[in-house]
């Protein structure tokens, strides 16, 4: 008994099936029993399903190792592509929706003069960083410490770019009191500061323009007995990258080194 149920169990379902078949009929014979039989063939019953169960066992499914392994290819490759395209429509919905909320919408075109005299306008400093602060030559106090701390910015800036591959920043002083700040004054003005800071004047509708875009609150007060007077006018300095949009700012409340920081950052991000 124990060497049938290790042929049983252990041996291929052709000897289980003989061993059925053999012992069954044995039992049949000894019992004074005759085997069934089929009604269509007259084989005896199990020997005929031991054939069937046999020919199926050797039979060859429609499914091969080279139908499998291109299943497996086709599969596959299905399913880079619906992950790469879920990815790619991702990454465009979060840059869309980093361009819509997360940044303001400020900037835009200008036309003014510079403190040489020459026309300049937005163009003239696509391709290259821009640090822009909007002021007047007449500030007692605000606008020189917001030029001082533009000029070290720019320093340090110039310093790390020796030693990395950062590119130049640009900066330009746009003023808010055309009436006053002729090129030749702008000039005078930013001799104490970076040299390459660049005065820009223009008319008053040239100015309402880019004020305008860049939402810059600026206001005359009332003249004195002397005709002066002062503009109270937003303290912010805008950042703006190659492409001409706007990228951060910078409010006066913002040290050198987070500044710099920023713009460091800002510039490896575009890149």
């Amino acid at each position: 008994f124990m060497q049938h149920l290790y042929l049983f169990l252990l041996k291929p379902t052709q000897h289980m099936w003989r061993w059925v078949f053999r012992e069954f009929r044995g039992c049949a014979l000894r019992e004074g029993l005759s085997p069934l039989r089929c009604s269509k063939c007259g084989a005896p019953k199990l020997q005929r399903e031991y054939s069937q169960a046999n020919a199926w066992s050797q039979r060859k499914g429609p499914v091969t190792w080279a139908t499998f392994g291109i299943t497996v290819l086709a599969g596959s490759g299905l399913v880079y592509y619906v992950n790469t395209r879920r990815k790619e429509k991702e990454e465009l919905r979060m840059k869309n929706r980093s361009k819509s909320v997360g940044k303001a919408d400020l900037g835009g075109p200008f036309h003014l003069t510079n403190h040489h005299g020459d026309e300049c306008s937005d163009k003239d400093y696509l391709g290259k960083w821009l640090m822009i602060y909007f002021g007047f030559t007449f500030c007692p106090d605000i606008c020189p410490e917001e030029l001082e701390k533009l000029t070290t910015v720019l320093t340090r800036l110039d310093e790390m770019k020796e030693k990395s591959s950062l590119p130049q920043l640009e900066a330009v002083f746009i003023s808010v009191d055309p009436d006053r700040d002729t090129p030749e004054i702008m000039k005078n003005y930013l001799k104490d500061f970076h040299p390459r800071i660049v005065g820009l004047t223009g008319t008053h509708e040239q100015l309402h323009e880019v004020t305008r875009a860049y939402r810059v609150y600026c206001s005359p007060s009332p003249k004195d007995e002397d005709g002066d007077y002062l503009v109270d006018h937003t303290i912010i300095m805008y950042l703006v990258a190659p492409d001409g949009s706007f990228v951060n700012y910078y409010g006066q409340n913002r040290t050198v080194d987070e500044m710099v920081n920023s713009v460091v950052f800002n510039m490896k991000k575009y890149q």
